[in-house]
């Protein structure tokens, strides 16, 4: 795992080191502007005098390093054109001391050249850098962008260049991961160490490549700190899965039920009750109302059918679930959700399931997230639950409109577990796991490619089968959302994030195993 730290941490850090540990704070900023330098030219392999460097620095500390960034580029060669924001007088003092530095230069050397910004036009000053690094505000941005930074940050974003944020992209709430207009880099260098709100929401949308750059202090200060969240890495994967006992069979290695599909909605049953066993589930059985039976068309043998009496209604309705009483009761776990609609009758029957059966584990989706949401998940006791939300389900359950959500995603999947005592899997272009200990964990693969139908159900057959498999949940759900989308990466580089399918995602599942412990052989 890898520890994700809140801005405030990261501050608390910088501060002991300098008041107590002695470190100066100059040595601590061109520590960073050497390490911001050298990871440039290692990764874009840029060479002097070919490439024009535009720096665009603000007046705290985060224009501080832009400054001396610029000089580390100039002394090298580099073409270096300096766009500063604010008169010095309102620079703090390490900024200013490297921008009298940086002016000092400027007088004798031809390769630098410096600009205050005083209108929209001034931006123009950069249209001939191949390379624009922001350092306008760093980490320290909260609240509402104002201008000049809105005009230069749309400006610079539509060309056609490689963009560098120092830290943080302006723009962006390093906590809540959100922003309104934010700078669209494609390498983040963040410094010190990683900031949670660079890895999801706006943060993953606008920051490309984050790399942490070191300041010259021991990362052993940050060992003190509390760490709640992380980010997922493979090595937590390929070293966590189960292992199989000699002595194992079929209902010893996890007997499940998906309650699941309709008459509308078919294909999603298979593919969650499916995915179960390739997740290695030992016995998958699908609960499916008997009067849609013939629009199944499996090609899953190994699938048991438990058909209920739905009375030609097509789906799930209230007198099914003493049916399949003795089937839930056989289950050590029970997806909840795919496909199965969300006419009233199946709503009323997915209230008398979780209220009769509530000792029961459950993997809720889907048309159950959204039959919760109808009942009010407050009456509902959810301690053993998986909730597997996508943004809009998750601000429909917890009623509150999807923007509100967005803005600070964490507050609400940390209230919401913590109110619920459930396990919540919030899907998104970075999927993000909840727990009632007050862990959050960001996985780290997937693409856009899963963004279509059917792959939310392949995760549900996965969480599924995992869970009677591991001993710990939330081991089962870090392997579960990371394996379902390394297979879509694996599956990307195949077919191009346009052209594979959720079953083709239940089919290459197993290589993604074969691939990570490749990896680690």
């Amino acid at each position: 795992m890898i520890p994700l730290f809140s801005v405030d941490q990261i501050r608390k850090i910088d501060k002991r080191a300098i008041e107590e540990l002695g470190f100066n704070s100059l040595i601590l900023m061109e520590n960073a502007s050497i390490n911001i330098y050298k990871n440039i030219i290692e990764k874009y392999n840029l060479s002097a005098p070919d490439t024009i460097i535009g720096i665009i620095c603000g007046r705290g500390n985060n224009g501080g390093d832009g400054f001396a960034v610029a000089r580390h580029f100039a002394n090298n060669g580099f073409i270096v054109k300096v766009l500063y924001l604010y008169d010095s007088s309102k620079f703090s003092n390490d900024a200013l001391h490297n921008f009298q530095l940086i002016a000092n230069k400027e007088h004798y050397s031809r390769n630098i050249l410096l600009k205050k910004y005083q209108k929209e036009n001034d931006i123009s000053f950069l249209n001939d850098s191949s390379v624009v690094i922001d350092a306008m505000l760093g980490s320290g941005f909260s609240g509402e962008l104002k201008e000049p930074y809105k005009k230069i940050i749309s400006s610079i974003n539509k060309r056609n260049i490689t963009r560098i944020a120092v830290d943080v992209p302006t723009g962006l709430n390093a906590d809540t991961g959100n922003g309104d207009i934010i700078f669209n880099a494609d390498l983040t260098i963040t410094l010190g160490e990683m900031k949670k709100g660079l890895f999801f929401g706006d943060g993953y949308l606008y920051s490309g490549e984050v790399i942490k750059g070191d300041i010259g202090i021991s990362n052993h200060l940050y060992d003190y700190l509390e760490v709640n969240d992380y980010l997922i890495e493979p090595e937590d994967i390929v070293f966590n899965l189960p292992q199989k006992r000699k002595d194992l069979h079929k209902y010893s290695a996890g007997k499940v039920l998906s309650i699941a599909g309709s008459s509308k909605y078919p294909g999603a049953a298979l593919l969650t009750a499916f995915s179960a066993l390739k997740s290695g589930a030992g016995a998958s059985v699908l609960a499916f109302p008997f009067s849609a039976k013939e629009m199944l068309n499996t090609t899953y043998p190994e699938l048991v059918l438990e058909l209920y009496n739905d009375e030609n209604k097509g789906c799930l309705i209230p007198t099914n679930i003493e049916q399949l009483d003795s089937r839930i009761n056989w289950a050590d776990c029970i997806g909840l959700g795919p496909g199965l609609g969300r006419d009233d009758r199946t709503v009323e029957a997915i209230e008398l399931l979780l209220k009769k059966h509530q000792g029961k584990k459950y993997v809720i989706d889907a048309d159950a997230i959204f039959a919760l949401s109808q009942i009010g998940y407050k009456k509902i006791n959810l301690k053993k639950s998986v909730i597997t939300p996508h943004y809009g389900e998750f601000s429909q359950l917890i009623n509150i409109s999807l923007d509100e959500l967005k803005k600070d995603i964490f507050f609400w999947g940390k209230d919401f577990v913590k109110k619920t005592e459930c396990q919540l899997v919030l899907k998104g272009p970075r999927t993000i796991i909840f727990t009632p200990g007050g862990e959050a964990f960001i996985n780290s693969t997937g693409n856009l490619g899963m963004a279509k139908f059917g792959t939310g159900d392949v995760l549900t057959g996965l969480v599924l089968g995992f869970i009677p498999q591991f001993e710990d949940i939330e081991n089962a759900l870090i392997t579960s959302v990371y394996l379902h989308s390394l297979t879509g990466d694996l599956l990307k580089e195949k077919f191009t994030e346009y052209g594979f399918t959720a079953t083709q995602m239940i089919e290459t599942f197993p290589e993604s195993i074969i691939f990570l412990r490749n990896s680690f052989a």
